[in-house]
């Protein structure tokens, strides 16, 4: 049975196939460091909450930039 405050229950990966990495070695469609994309799978919960919220910042501060 399992235990949904499990430190390992899955939380899935915000790859969206549009695989392509910038200068800093950034992936342009999920916003994943290749840092962060190696590591995703043994990741415990709460790094890949941790990476997925730099995700999010990563994609607001690159929109920014196209949008100015």
């Amino acid at each position: 049975m399992s235990d949904s405050s499990d430190n390992t229950s899955p939380i899935d990966s915000p790859c969206i196939r549009n695989c392509c990495l910038d200068a800093n070695d950034v992936c342009v469609g999920c916003g994943r460091s290749l840092a962060e994309i190696l590591a995703w799978h043994n990741a415990s919960v709460e790094d890949k909450t941790r990476i997925l919220a730099e995700c999010q910042r990563r994609k607001q501060a690159l929109a920014k930039t196209w949008h100015s």
